[in-house]
């Protein structure tokens, strides 16, 4: 949740309402403008009420022309209906909603036959509010496991954490809020996520586990978590050091076991201790939906595990917060009831076709490099050409927002600062016909951003932000 401050100035500001969205009275029930910043000393009419709020958010972005957001922006009708029939569904009160406790464990075993846990029966796994608290839990389990067999020398030592710089900001608040040192592999040259054998070279005692992405929110490419294992398994042989591997799959752990078979990533490689993926990425439900799964109980350590009764019943619960609406949970069963695998392969693939067909269409255009195609994540990003010195890609993505797409353009990190580039999240709901009238949005200013004396863009920092 992000912090917010209050009113920039002393002064007080009050909506302005048009006496028109009253009743056949149109002074009715306003005698008092409402204010912005404290509640008003009196109540309004609810269509009143509704009209302010909803003029007010006209001045949202339109989600689905959001091509920086990973998280799903379209779901069917009959999705929705759910939902809203289970908004007022506590989550954490299993006795009172069984059968949508029954839908979340049913989740959980589906994962655990994606990702291919050896034994279904002793996989553990909860539902969370997204994958940044799915990878709070697996990083607290990553880190008591290592408390534990090092009884002897915590909380003297101090427990470190191996990810690549590209990794989502969520792994940086973890290393914050729990204590531990981020070991991060910096980019260098074209590779632009972690390497194995460095991240293998930056592990000691004290090394609680190595993070792997499936799916970088820089360029959607896939870290090499095989190689990463394998990495991890030569350091064993030469030092006796076991260190545990999680998969932060927030996009492509719903992506990869539908047009990536081959591609082994998952439980099937023991040294993967645990995987999270967002149900409201790719998962394709509404936010916020994420889950962790764990190989089997030892992987979780059950100190962990909170068992509350209060609310009737015994609940195991492991989570960071309490009470949370069960309507994604909900939503995420009736998705994979609904498309089953065959419907999920065939989303993603569409999703993919139109990510690598545009990113063919934007490098025929001449004017810039890809950094990627969308052939792993249906994301690809890309940058100027170097014999483009007229605009850059802060100037593409300002002018692109003009025509209401969000298209965002950031700088890489260390030790590719000199690197900035524009990315694009191709989602369901984003079709072909809507990928097509961004390309001809694109060619159409192409001829006056090539007329532009130079950049135009000087502040990077406010030319947009980088949104995961």
């Amino acid at each position: 949740m992000p912090l917010h401050e209050g009113p920039l100035s002393n002064g007080e500001r009050r909506m302005s309402v048009n006496p028109f969205y009253g009743p056949a009275n149109p002074l009715a029930g306003l005698a008092e403008a409402p204010p912005t910043h404290r509640l008003p000393d009196l109540p309004m009419p609810p269509e009143i009420a509704h009209q302010v709020v909803r003029d007010e958010l006209m001045l949202d972005g339109n989600a689905r022309l959001n091509l920086a957001t990973f998280v799903t922006t379209w779901m069917e009708p009959e999705a929705g209906l759910l939902m809203a029939e289970c908004r007022d569904k506590n989550m954490i009160d299993k006795d009172e909603y069984p059968r949508t406790a029954e839908l979340e464990r049913r989740c959980v075993a589906m994962l655990a036959d994606l990702w291919h846990v050896p034994d279904p029966a002793t996989a553990v796994g909860c539902s969370t509010t997204g994958s940044s608290e799915a990878c709070m839990l697996a990083g607290m389990a990553l880190k008591r496991r290592w408390a534990k067999r090092n009884a002897d020398r915590y909380p003297g030592a101090r427990p470190n954490l191996v990810m690549g710089i590209n990794v989502q900001v969520c792994w940086e608040k973890f290393c914050a809020y729990w204590e531990v040192e981020p070991r991060l592999v910096p980019m260098e040259g074209e590779r632009f996520h972690l390497d194995p054998r460095a991240a293998a070279e930056l592990c000691d005692e004290n090394t609680i586990g190595v993070v792997g992405i499936l799916g970088s929110t820089f360029d959607g490419s896939y870290e090499p978590i095989a190689d990463l294992c394998a990495a991890l398994d030569a350091l064993e042989e030469r030092t006796g050091l076991d260190i545990p591997v999680h998969v932060d799959g927030a996009s492509g752990a719903m992506v990869a076991p539908f047009l990536d078979e081959d591609l082994v990533w998952d439980f099937r490689l023991p040294r993967v201790a645990s995987i999270n993926t967002s149900g409201h990425k790719y998962g394709l439900v509404y936010p916020g939906v994420g889950w962790a799964l764990w190989r089997d109980a030892d992987a979780l350590p059950e100190e962990l595990v909170f068992r509350v009764n209060y609310l009737g019943g015994d609940m195991p619960t492991f989570a960071l917060n309490f009470s949370r609406p069960g309507a994604q949970v909900v939503a995420q069963y009736y998705t994979f009831l609904r498309l089953g695998r065959e419907g999920y392969r065939a989303v993603q693939q569409a999703a993919r076709d139109v990510a690598m067909g545009m990113a063919a269409r934007i490098e025929a255009l001449g004017d810039f490099r890809l950094l990627t195609r969308g052939d792993e994540l249906p994301v690809f990003a890309f940058t100027t050409a170097p014999d483009v010195t007229a605009y850059n890609v802060f100037d593409v993505s300002r002018r692109l927002r003009e025509s209401g797409w969000q298209v965002p353009a950031y700088t890489f990190p260390a030790n590719r600062e000199d690197l900035s580039v524009l990315r694009v999240v191709c989602r369901s709901g984003f079709s072909a016909d809507l990928a097509e009238l961004l390309m001809e949005d694109l060619e159409r200013l192409l001829p006056e951003l090539r007329r532009q004396p130079g950049p135009l863009t000087r502040d990077k920092e406010a030319a947009t932000g980088f949104h995961h």
